[in-house]
Formats: C-alpha cells, sequence, structure tokens
C-alpha cells in the first residue's frame, strides 16, 4: 500500500474503501503513464490505463455524490483536478 493510501484509510486495516482505492488506482495510472511515454507502441498498457482512469473516475464520482467531505480531502491530498 503506498503512502498516499495508508493517509487516507478511514482504519488500520481498511483496504477497500473508496478513498484508499482512489490512491492505488492515482499511483497505478503515474507508473502507466510514465511506461507508455517512453514504450509508445504499447497498445495493451495503454488500454490498462483507461480503464483505471475510467474506474478512478467512477469511484470519484460516487465519493462527490455520496461523501463531499471525504471527496474533497482525496483531491488535496492526492493533487487531483476536478
Amino acid at each position: 500500500m503506498t503512502k498516499k493510501a495508508k493517509e487516507l484509510q478511514i482504519h488500520d486495516k481498511d483496504t477497500g474503501s473508496s478513498e484508499v482505492q482512489i490512491a492505488q488506482l492515482t499511483g497505478k495510472i503515474e507508473n502507466l503513464s510514465k511506461h507508455i511515454k517512453q514504450f509508445k507502441k504499447d497498445k495493451h498498457s495503454s488500454v490498462g490505463l483507461l480503464r483505471a482512469v475510467n474506474r478512478r473516475k467512477k469511484l470519484l464520482d460516487y465519493l462527490k455524490k455520496n461523501k463531499i467531505d471525504s471527496y474533497k480531502e482525496v483531491l488535496t491530498k492526492l493533487n487531483l483536478r476536478k
């Protein structure tokens, strides 16, 4: 689990909350973005990147609709713009 995900945990053993999932997807997106910049023809990884971005967007929409305070905290801690 990444450092950012640990900051967003609700309790010690939290691994599945929306906040933690968004943090983990953000790390995956950053890694895949670096990889795709280096290997432009790697279409399989670019599909994985699109899936991760779409999943993170859905989770962010869920937080925005149901837990607005948590949504704002996630955006500030992960430096995401919305």
